[in-house]
């Protein structure tokens, strides 16, 4: 394939064609297109804009370069749920095993971290053994079983997606609405589900901090799952602090695990409540949300919804104690304590600074080839609006060396503003819900 062409049509503002795109994309997954052409052409289009019909080709060759899950058979709705990424974003890990708890088949496809934002298959690889890729046979005997897996991209499933994820995290192209879309809702909608409810997170944390380009991703990617017959809801929250206390992978399996046993955070655990609602609801597993949230607090207060991670865990490969003893899990060879350097109200907890510390302490990537340190980052306790004094500790740091700690104490100096007065008051934890009728406004939620 001649891909010089459309580097230049891209450039110039002009469109591919729907053909066009699909050829390109299947070249590529196959390995005929090298990264530099793809990477350029990824450029152009994070520049330059797609239009709707090239976006449902982009999309449509993405979903068409693997397999898709057949689960029909397992005669249960199939549901799951997607962030577009966040620091402290471990809800996937508590959210998928609880509404598979609720009896809702949960076929989770999940990204690596991207930009400054962590991923769960990260997360879920400092469990010592997990395995994230299993083939399609596996997939579905594991679905047959437990109502749940947890796995990335692969040879057979959406591989275009999986090599232009790292391509454009590798190369400055990532935070362009059409391009996160096509790549949400290529995987997603190759697990054959029937429903999906999208976290879109706004905020100065988020990859697309302006309230106007969340509605707008939300849209988006809402028009490609029903074209596809997926019912898609979207729900935009928080991301102007950390979610949850944890910031980095294998602390935030920890805080996860503490959720489903009833000890989480409490942001962490209604995000999760609301996002599981509509996951119920849209899937036809409840009538309604107040249903929905019921079957959602039995899972949680039961202890099935731990035992269905349990189960997880055990069915990729991973170390099951993990579920009681976070000893289990990586640890940092250096930990240190940061306390307030003065008196005052905490204005701002800023995630993108603690983000971009984890990957350089380590604990995220920098080039595509990067290993990951999954024991490295931070707990967070300090919140805005919290009222401290002088010497009152405020995070921890986990870190492989001195280096490390160095680099984790510089940046929760730039993370966490002190300052006479009162903070703003900061987002709220969900405030819209966007579906194909269009954008509501939420109560506060927790």
């Amino acid at each position: 394939m001649w891909v010089t062409p459309l580097i230049e049509r891209k450039r110039d503002h002009g469109a591919l064609r729907p053909d066009e795109w699909r050829e390109l994309v299947l070249e590529y997954a196959a390995g005929r297109v090298p990264d530099y052409q793809m990477a350029a052409l990824l450029m152009a289009v994070f520049l330059n804009g797609i239009e709707p019909a090239e976006l449902v080709a982009l999309a449509g060759a993405m979903l068409d370069s693997g397999e898709r899950l057949r689960l029909d058979h397992l005669g249960i709705p199939l549901a799951d749920k997607h962030s577009t990424g966040g620091v402290g974003d471990k809800i996937s890990l508590v959210l998928a095993p609880l509404v598979a708890s609720c009896g809702v088949g949960v076929p989770m496809i999940a990204g690596r971290g991207l930009g400054h934002t962590g991923g769960t298959l990260d997360k879920l690889e400092a469990i010592p053994g997990f395995r994230t890729t299993l083939t399609v046979a596996e997939v579905q005997r594991q679905m047959e079983l437990i109502g749940c897996v947890m796995i990335g991209q692969s040879e057979e499933i959406a591989p275009a997606d999986r090599r232009l994820y790292a391509l454009r995290d590798a190369t400055g192209t990532v935070a362009q609405i059409p391009l996160i879309a096509a790549s949400i809702m290529s995987k997603k909608l190759a697990e054959g589900i029937g429903a999906l409810v999208l976290d879109v997170k706004r905020g100065s944390g988020a990859l697309l901090p302006g309230l106007e380009d969340g509605v707008s991703l939300a849209r988006t990617m809402i028009a490609l799952g029903e074209e596809h017959g997926c019912r898609t809801v979207a729900l935009l929250s928080a991301m102007d602090r950390p979610l949850g206390r944890a910031c980095g992978n294998a602390l935030e399996v920890e805080e996860a695990i503490a959720t489903l046993a009833g000890e989480g955070p409490p942001d962490v655990l209604d995000l999760t409540m609301a996002l599981g609602v509509d996951m119920l609801v849209a899937a036809g597993a409840a009538g309604d949300a107040a249903a929905a949230r019921a079957q959602l607090a039995e899972g949680l207060s039961s202890g099935a919804a731990l035992e269905k991670l349990r189960s997880i865990i055990v069915a990729q490969g991973g170390h099951p104690g993990v579920v009681d003893d976070p000893a289990v899990l990586p640890q940092a060879d250096a930990v240190a304590v940061y306390a307030a350097p003065r008196a005052g109200t905490v204005i701002s907890v800023e995630p993108a600074t603690l983000g971009r510390a984890i990957i350089a302490m380590g604990g995220g990537r920098r080039t595509v080839a990067d290993a990951v340190d999954p024991a490295v980052g931070f707990v967070v306790t300090a919140r805005p609006g919290d009222r401290l004094e002088r010497g009152e500790p405020v995070a921890s740091i986990y870190a492989r060396d001195a280096a490390g700690l160095r680099i984790g104490t510089a940046a929760l100096e730039r993370a966490i503003t002190i300052a006479d007065g009162e903070a703003a008051a900061p987002l709220p934890l969900v405030s819209h819900r966007v579906t194909g009728s269009g954008v509501q406004q939420l109560a506060p939620v927790g």
